[in-house]
C-alpha cells in the first residue's frame, strides 16, 4: 500500500535487525549503491562534456576539487556524526530523538557551509595559484587555468549548503530504515543534471554559452532540488519518521555537539585526505598540464568504480548502527564480514575489467588522433588506471570497515590510520618517486597503491579485534 502524506509511515517499518543477513545488507545497501553510482555516473558524464572544451577546462577542474575536497569534507563532521545518531536511535524505537537529530543535522551543516565557504571564497584564487592553476593564456577567448578554476570554483562554493543538506537528505533517509527513497531523489537529481549540463555549457536551444562556467550551475541547482525534495518527504510524512516543525523534543545544542564529537575524526580524516591529495596534486601540477588532465579523469573513473561499495557501505552503516542500537552486536559482527565478501567479489572483477580496457576507457574523453596533448592524456591515464586497480580490492575494504565505523560511531580508527596513511606513506612515496627517482607521474601512481595496500592492511588487522561493537551513541 502506497503511503499518503500525513500518514504514519512507521507502520510500514520493516525490522533490518531480523532475519536473513545478506537480504538486510542488499536491502539496505542496493538503493544506496544505485543512488550513489548515479551521482558519480553524472561525474562521469560531466568530465565528457567538459573534455570537449578541452584539456585546460578538465585540468581547471580537477585543480579546483583539490581545494573543494577540503571545503567540501567537512561534510563530514556533521554527516557521519549523524549517521550513529539517527540509525541507533531509530535502531532503538525512539523516534522522536532520531526526529530532533535529523533537523539538528541540517542546523550544523549550514552552519558550516556559510562559514567555511565564505572563508574558501576569499582564499580561492589563491589557493588556485598555490596548487600549481597555470596562467598562461589559452584560447581565443584569452582564458587560463586559473580563470577557469576561479569560473567554476566560486559557483559550487556557492552552493555548498544546498550540496551538503541535499546529503543529509540521502544519509536520514538511509538512517530511518528508507534507502530507496534516498535513491529515487538521487536518481532524479542526476539525471535533471545530465539533461541541463549541455544546455548550460554549449548554450543548446534559448539557453546562452556557459562554458565551465554552465557545469558549475548546472549541479548546484540539482543541489538545490535535491534539498527540498527531502524536506518535502520528511515534513509531509513519507518517511518512516516525520519531521515536524515543533517535535516532541526540541533542537538542542548538547546533540549537536555530541554528533559534532562523533563525527569530528571522521572529519578531520575527511579533511586530511584532501589535503594530501592537494599536495598530490600540486606534485602532479609539477609535470605536465596532460599529466593533470589525466589524473582528473583517473580519479573520476576511480570514483565511478568503487561508487557501488561506497553505496554499499552506506546503507551498512546505517544498518550497524540500528543493529547496535537494538542491542545486536554479535549480528553487526557478521554482517559486517558478510559486507567484506561482497565487496571483495565486486572490486576484484572491476579491477580485471579496468586493467583489460584501460585504453578503450581513456579514449572515451580524449581523442588521441586529435593532437599530441590528448595523446599524452590518454598514454598517461591508461597506466594510471592499470596501476591503481591493483589497490582496489584493498580500497573496497577499507570502505566497509570505515562505514562499519561510521555506524557504531567509533571514528576514531579510520581517522589514524586514514592520516598515517596520507602522510607517512603517501606523501613520502610520491616525493621520492618525483624527486629522488624522477619517475614522472607513473611514479605517483605506484606510490599511491603501493600506501593504500600498506595503510589497509594495518587497518584490517585493527578491525578484527572488534571494539567497536562496544560502541553505543543512542539516547542522551
Amino acid at each position: 500500500m502506497r503511503l499518503t502524506p500525513g500518514t504514519d509511515a512507521r507502520i510500514k517499518k520493516i525490522d533490518l535487525t531480523e532475519g536473513n543477513i545478506l537480504k538486510n545488507i542488499f536491502r539496505m545497501g542496493i538503493p544506496s549503491a544505485i543512488g550513489f553510482f548515479s551521482v558519480n555516473l553524472y561525474d562521469f558524464i560531466d568530465a565528457l562534456w567538459v573534455a570537449q572544451l578541452g584539456a585546460s577546462h578538465v585540468a581547471a577542474i580537477t585543480i579546483f576539487f583539490g581545494f573543494y575536497w577540503v571545503i567540501s569534507s567537512l561534510n563530514q563532521l556533521a554527516g557521519t556524526g549523524s549517521v550513529s545518531v539517527i540509525s541507533q536511535n531509530y535502531g532503538n524505537n525512539d523516534h522522536d530523538r532520531a526526529e530532533a537529530a535529523i533537523k539538528e543535522t541540517y542546523l550544523l551543516k549550514w552552519g558550516i557551509a556559510i562559514f567555511f565557504g565564505t572563508l574558501g571564497l576569499i582564499f580561492l584564487e589563491d589557493v588556485m595559484r598555490l596548487l600549481g592553476a597555470s596562467t598562461e593564456t589559452i584560447g581565443e577567448n584569452g582564458d587560463s587555468v586559473l580563470s577557469l578554476a576561479i569560473d567554476y570554483g566560486t559557483i559550487q562554493i556557492l552552493g555548498l549548503g544546498f550540496s551538503m543538506c541535499a546529503f543529509t537528505n540521502y544519509t536520514a533517509l538511509r538512517g530511518v530504515g528508507n534507502p530507496k527513497m534516498a535513491m529515487w531523489i538521487m536518481i532524479a537529481s542526476v539525471c535533471f543534471n545530465i539533461i541541463l549540463d549541455p544546455f548550460l555549457i554549449f548554450g543548446w536551444w534559448i539557453f546562452p554559452y556557459m562554458g565551465i562556467k554552465g557545469a558549475a550551475l548546472a549541479s548546484v541547482i540539482s543541489h538545490i532540488l535535491a534539498f527540498f525534495a527531502g524536506l518535502a518527504i520528511f515534513y509531509g510524512g513519507f518517511a518512516n519518521v516525520k519531521l515536524n516543525l515543533k517535535g516532541k523534543i526540541p533542537i538542542r545544542l548538547k546533540t549537536i555537539l555530541k554528533i559534532i564529537r562523533i563525527g569530528a575524526p571522521s572529519g578531520l580524516n575527511s579533511v586530511s585526505f584532501s589535503l594530501s591529495r592537494s599536495i598530490i596534486l600540486a606534485f602532479v601540477a609539477m609535470t605536465t598540464t596532460e599529466a593533470v588532465a589525466a589524473y582528473g579523469i583517473g580519479n573520476k573513473i576511480s570514483a565511478l568504480s568503487i561508487m557501488i561499495i561506497v553505496g554499499l557501505g552506506l546503507g551498512l552503516a546505517a544498518l550497524i548502527g540500528q543493529l547496535l542500537g537494538a542491542e545486536k552486536p554479535e549480528r553487526a559482527r557478521k554482517t559486517a564480514y558478510q559486507a567484506m565478501a561482497i565487496a571483495l567479489v565486486i572490486t576484484i572483477s572491476i579491477a580485471l575489467l579496468t586493467i583489460i580496457f584501460a585504453e578503450q576507457i581513456m579514449k572515451i574523453f580524449f581523442d588521441p588522433s586529435i593532437g599530441s596533448s590528448e595523446a599524452a592524456v590518454v598514454a598517461i591515464g591508461v597506466k594510471m588506471l592499470r596501476i591503481i586497480s591493483i589497490s582496489l580490492p584493498f580500497v573496497g575494504l577499507y570502505i566497509i570497515m570505515e562505514m562499519t565505523f561510521t555506524g557504531a560511531g567509533n571514528n576514531v580508527p579510520p581517522m589514524v590510520f586514514g592520516i598515517l596513511t596520507g602522510w607517512v606513506l603517501e606523501i613520502p612515496l610520491v616525493y621520492g618517486a618525483l624527486r629522488v627517482l624522477d619517475a614522472g607521474p607513473v611514479g605517483v601512481w605506484w606510490a599511491l597503491t603501493i600506501s593504500s595496500i600498506i595503510g589497509i592492511s594495518a587497518c584490517f588487522w585493527w578491525f578484527r579485534k572488534g571494539h567497536w561493537i562496544n560502541v553505543r551513541v543512542k539516547g542522551d
